[in-house]
């Protein structure tokens, strides 16, 4: 049986970094679920971009080092996927950017997300953004 690999959002990182967030239970078990399961968590540069420039400004420094080295440990060990925006899919987040003109708080982030989700073919996203589901691209929220 595959093991179903899902997107890991900025959203995700942030609960996991925080065990005061009311999602820190349930997310925590499901990383703990993936655990020994390489390559089941994906994520991208733009991701951990967007969660590293958050997580410093909202906790002490050196949590947040410890937090951000223990993902980077992670992809190291090849339990994390880390995708990187090429200037191919930045140009097809931009077309997104256009398609969705009607939706401005999708974040550039969010749309590379959508683009390399669609690319690698995965439809579960860690997160607790209703953009994921209000684009109409078939991607599931966990939990």
């Amino acid at each position: 049986m595959a093991v179903k690999r899902v997107f890991v959002d900025t959203w995700a990182w942030l609960v996991l970094a925080n065990d005061q967030d009311p999602h820190f239970q349930k997310v925590s078990r499901i990383r703990t679920g993936a655990a020994g399961q390489g390559g089941t968590w994906v994520t991208t540069d733009y991701v951990l971009d967007e969660t590293m420039t958050r997580l410093f400004t909202m906790t002490a420094f050196a949590k947040a080092r410890r937090f951000t080295e223990g993902i980077f440990e992670a992809s190291g060990q090849g339990l994390l996927d880390i995708e990187h925006v090429t200037p191919e899919r930045f140009s097809d987040a931009w077309l997104l950017r256009l398609r969705y003109r009607d939706k401005p708080r999708i974040s550039f982030t969010d749309l590379t997300s959508f683009v390399v989700m669609r690319e690698l073919g995965l439809q579960r996203v860690l997160t607790g953004d209703a953009h994921f589901e209000q684009v109409g691209l078939g991607f599931v929220r966990v939990p």
